[in-house]
């Protein structure tokens, strides 16, 4: 029987965050994906854990001991990837073969301007890649929030063109073969 929900649990790397196991089941959906995404850019806005826009890459990997018969069903993690400026950038087609489920960007709140001035806030952005040519809609989701969970704004599409958003644009690009 598959698990009726879905909980994430935050990965540390280097002293800082370095993505987090996605558990129970995958997200069916857009809006589950942005739901999941909302706790991502709430872990983003702690102050001093994410840097700097980070992009992190959903797989269907999971650790070994993942099955440690503790109730742990681990399904797959969003791992840091990297950054698109420094000095050893993301390159365009990064990530084509093989095609992941998703990517994201979090974007810590020095690189955030908030729709609401009194919050300081982290926003993010996943993009979930189609085939358009074979009717399979790209769709996305976007995310602004605090760390004392607050959450600013929330947007999710389907039959997006990533071309008409910065963070969309780039993420594509990073999927472009």
């Amino acid at each position: 029987m598959e698990p009726s929900s879905i909980e994430i649990a935050p990965l540390q790397y280097q002293g800082g965050f370095g993505g987090f196991m996605i558990i129970g089941r995958w997200p069916r959906e857009v809006v589950e994906w942005s739901k999941m995404l909302v706790l991502a850019v709430q872990l983003a806005a702690v102050p001093g854990l994410l840097p700097a826009s980070t992009v992190f890459c959903v797989e269907e990997k999971v650790p070994d001991d993942s099955a440690d018969g503790g109730g742990l069903h681990a399904v797959g993690r969003a791992t840091r990837a990297g950054s698109f400026v420094g000095e050893q950038p993301l390159q365009p087609g990064r990530f084509a073969d093989p095609l992941p489920p998703a990517l994201v960007v979090l974007h810590p709140p020095a690189s955030t301007r908030s729709s609401v001035p009194e919050y300081e806030v982290a926003s993010g952005c996943i993009l979930l890649p189609g085939l358009p040519h074979l009717g399979l809609d790209h769709r996305a989701a976007w995310v602004a929030a605090d760390a004392g969970g607050t959450v600013t704004e929330l947007h999710s599409r389907c039959g997006i063109d990533p071309n008409r958003d910065a963070d969309t644009a780039a993420l594509a690009l990073l999927l472009a073969a």
